[in-house]
């Protein structure tokens, strides 16, 4: 893994404050609220949501940050349970300006071939910008090319595809088709939505097709059985801290220095993997002298809570200090 990933978030921003000094605010504003609709899922359409160099500009301020840090939260969780495997070539689908293609280069030393598709050519030229500045050779060196996001897509065979905030995106059979390429083509597939009920359900769905794809799960699942949460009653999210600079609390309109960005996602692989024995599916709840864990734990055990006490010594430690979406137990330390 890239122990580098805090310093290419804090360039991604600095980059993105370079390239976007100026943005009228106004016109900013008016295309972050339409943004904002296709970001939640409510016009699924056949056509580019990023349809000019103002609205990439204002796509990029007001969600560049938190889907970088969104997608890697998910491939932290890949790169867990496939500690000894990096992908030499990645395939971002829908990727825009590069949110994807900055999280894997965060994540692991590579890949060294990388290829990003988007119908939306401001984004593409946009995403080449910002990865010029980047300083990042594998970021400079990645291909940027116009798809149509959709049935007839066809995907170049890669080590990893990424698919993120891209499914509320599309109609339902574009969808279909869109997550049966990623299978067809990668050896590794992660999906990343908003961690919203809806945006669950479209990894819960995409989910289920990877299984029958013949993919294995490896995040955040640990096991390729049915999910054991009733729709309707609950759904499974996760949580990033975002660091929001000036620029973005300007576009968003918010004055806290940070933000949590809710996902959820699915990493799915043809090879072999070890995926979390648990996963904490809920922030932590510390009171004193006990820790309460919400857990997603091995098929057949469903959702389960957990109390972990002081008398448990070291594992009480690690309790208090676990986050939301870490795997429980924690690993042995050498």
């Amino acid at each position: 893994m890239n122990v580098s990933a805090p310093t290419s978030a804090e360039t991604l921003r600095r980059t993105l404050g370079g390239l976007l000094d100026g943005l009228p605010p106004k016109q900013a504003t008016a295309a972050v609220e339409r943004l904002i609709a296709s970001y939640r899922g409510q016009t699924p359409t056949d056509a580019p949501v990023l349809r000019d160099r103002s609205d990439v500009a204002a796509y990029a301020a007001y969600r560049m940050p938190a889907t970088f840090e969104a997608v890697r939260g998910a491939l932290d969780g890949l790169a867990e349970a496939a500690p000894d495997w990096a992908p030499g070539s990645h395939v971002d689908v829908g990727g825009g300006t590069g949110s994807a293609t900055w999280a894997v280069d965060a994540t692991w030393d590579g890949p060294r071939e990388t290829t990003v598709l988007d119908w939306a050519e401001p984004a593409l030229a946009l995403g080449r910008e910002l990865a010029a500045a980047s300083g990042s050779e594998v970021l400079r060196a990645a291909t940027w090319r116009r798809a149509v996001i959709g049935s007839g897509l066809t995907l170049p065979e890669a080590d990893l595809v990424t698919v993120s905030y891209v499914l509320g995106e599309l109609t339902a059979p574009a969808r279909t088709a869109v997550v049966a390429e990623a299978a067809r083509a990668g050896q590794a597939v992660v999906l990343i939505e908003p961690g919203t009920p809806e945006g669950y359900l479209r990894i819960r769905e995409a989910r289920d097709q990877l299984i029958e794809a013949g993919l294995r799960i490896a995040a955040p699942c640990p096991h390729d059985g049915t999910c054991p949460i009733e729709v309707g009653q609950d759904w499974c999210h996760f949580s990033a801290r975002v660091s929001r600079s000036s620029l973005h609390r300007q576009v968003k309109g918010g004055s806290l220095p940070y933000e949590d960005e809710k996902f959820s996602y699915v990493a799915a692989t043809r090879f072999p993997t070890e995926p979390a024995a648990s996963r904490i599916t809920r922030r932590p709840q510390i009171r004193k002298g006990l820790v309460l864990l919400e857990l997603c734990g091995p098929e057949g055990s469903g959702l389960t809570r957990v109390n972990v006490t002081k008398r448990q010594g070291d594992l009480y430690k690690a309790a208090r200090d676990a986050d939301w979406g870490q795997a429980w137990p924690p690993a042995p330390q050498p």
